[in-house]
């Protein structure tokens, strides 16, 4: 059921996309955001009770359809399978942002590919450069292929649908509170980012593996154990490092944001990358994808064979 819920799963994520802002989403923010504003006394404490007040409700609703599902029949714990990863995955409007980054620097409109790049990433991007752009590009579908497939699904081979929320809800709440630094939130966002970081440990590793088993597995191994290390935080290095390896480019160093320079450590091994390398990037998680799938598979039919 894992190997045919997942197969159904990514299919629909591929005819049906979700959109970034869909009404789930932006019910789970607002229900962070309002308790950040009940709980929130700048302290870690506070931090990880908002945390549990979020997390645990949404898991004990899904074991709870889990288990309903199951007294219905393998029909009914199937679908919710899928849904619970359609509504959890969601990789496609990476994938189409990616896309139009890339069209844009074929056509050599680099606005175009700046704006886009700004768009997807939330980020500044009006002073890149277009070898910037497109090294960004690259950097930004492998990150977010771990958060919105891999990890998701990693978490889901483990503990089932559960396994699926949980990760998601720890990856958005770190997004939402991990990573802000303003005054008034104190120590609040700490416990968070590093709950993520526990979650995330195993899937980013596996992911990893995956781009060095779907690349060049010598140059990825290498550069995963000499430079993910200088990168930070240390997951994103681990996943960056080992896909810069396996599509023999470089990946990290400068970037001209805002009228400065922002220095990053160099990962990889390979060429300065070019507008050529985009596919090739998109090719990597594909395969490594298939590689997946293709595990699971092979993990179900041992498990159905006894």
């Amino acid at each position: 059921m894992t190997f045919l819920s997942l197969v159904a799963a990514l299919l629909a994520d591929q005819a049906w996309p979700l959109r970034e802002g869909n009404r789930l989403l932006l019910g789970f923010n607002r229900y962070a955001a309002a308790l950040e504003g009940a709980v929130n006394g700048g302290q870690y404490r506070h931090g990880v009770l908002a945390w549990a007040l979020v997390v645990a409700p949404v898991i004990a609703v899904t074991v709870a359809v889990q288990q309903l599902a199951d007294g219905f029949g393998w029909p009914a714990a199937m679908a919710w399978n899928v849904a619970v990863l359609y509504f959890t995955m969601g990789f496609r409007p990476s994938r189409r942002a990616f896309g139009d980054v890339e069209r844009a620097l074929r056509a050599g409109d680099l606005a175009a590919a700046r704006d886009c790049l700004g768009k997807w990433r939330r980020g500044g991007a009006a002073a890149l450069t277009g070898e910037e752009v497109a090294r960004v590009a690259i950097e930004q579908v492998l990150l977010t292929s771990h958060r919105l497939v891999f990890g998701t699904v990693a978490w889901f081979i483990v503990l089932g649908p559960a396994g699926a929320v949980l990760y998601r809800a720890c990856a958005r709440l770190a997004e939402l509170w991990g990573t802000r630094s303003e005054p008034d939130l104190g120590a609040f966002g700490s416990f968070a980012a590093r709950a993520y970081v526990w979650v995330d440990w195993i899937p980013a590793r596996l992911t990893a593996a995956s781009f060095a088993a779907a690349g060049d597995f010598a140059d990825a191994i290498y550069c995963w154990r000499a430079q993910a290390g200088t990168w930070t935080p240390r997951a994103d290095g681990i996943i960056l490092a080992s896909g810069a390896g396996a599509l023999g480019v470089r990946l990290g160093n400068t970037l001209h944001q805002d009228g400065n320079a922002q220095y990053r450590p160099e990962l990889g091994t390979g060429d300065a990358v070019e507008v050529d390398h985009l596919p090739q990037a998109i090719g990597l998680v594909w395969r490594a994808l298939v590689l997946w799938v293709f595990v699971v598979l092979i993990v179900s039919i041992a498990h159905a064979l006894g």
